[in-house]
C-alpha cells in the first residue's frame, strides 16, 4: 500500500518502512506525528484519488531527526553599479519514517511515549519587603569661571628669494 502525502508545499509517495526527508515540523524527535493531508491511496489495482484530498485517511510516521540542509548561497548583483548581496541559506528539515498508512484515521492513535512524571511542586509564598523610599537631593553645583590665557603674539619669519 502507497500514498501520496503533501507536506510543507510538497507532494511525496511514501509506503510503509520509508524515510522521507520533509519541510521543518515542529516535532520531537521520537514523536509520532500523523500526516492527514492524503491525496491518493494506492493499495494494488485499487486506487483512491482525492478531491482534493481523501477525507478520513492519514498516515502516521516517527520522527527520526531535526536537520538542516546543505547551506545555499544567494548572490545578487547590479550590473555597472558596482552592487553585490551575499546571503546564506540553510533550510530546516525533519528525517521521518513511516510507520502505518490507513484509509480510517480512527485507527491511527498516536502512541505517546512515556512522559516524565514531574515532581510535585511545593508552593512556598513569601512577603515581600516593604518598600521604602529614600529620595537623595542633588549637590549643588559649584560654578567655577575660568580666565582666559593671554595671547602670545610671535612674528614669522619671511623667507626672501
Amino acid at each position: 500500500m502507497y500514498a501520496l502525502v503533501k507536506t510543507g508545499g510538497k507532494q511525496y509517495r511514501v509506503a510503509k518502512d520509508d524515510t522521507i526527508l520533509v519541510e521543518r515540523i515542529a516535532a520531537e524527535e521520537g514523536d509520532e506525528v500523523i500526516l492527514k493531508n492524503i491525496i491518493m491511496l494506492g493499495d494494488g489495482d485499487k486506487v483512491t484519488i482525492g478531491t482534493p484530498t481523501i477525507v478520513g485517511a492519514a498516515v502516521s510516521a516517527t520522527v527520526i531527526r531535526q536537520t538542516r540542509s546543505p547551506k545555499i548561497i544567494v548572490f545578487r548583483r547590479k550590473r555597472r553599479k558596482n552592487h553585490r548581496r551575499t546571503q546564506g541559506h540553510r533550510q530546516g528539515l525533519t528525517l521521518l519514517k513511516i510507520n502505518d498508512i490507513a484509509e480510517d484515521a480512527k485507527k491511527l492513535a498516536p502512541v505517546k511515549p512515556a512522559a516524565k512524571k514531574a515532581a510535585p511542586k511545593t508552593t512556598t509564598t513569601k512577603k515581600a519587603a516593604p518598600k521604602t523610599t529614600t529620595t537623595k537631593k542633588a549637590a549643588p553645583k559649584t560654578t567655577t569661571t575660568k580666565k582666559a590665557a593671554p595671547k602670545t603674539t610671535t612674528k614669522k619669519a619671511v623667507k626672501k628669494n
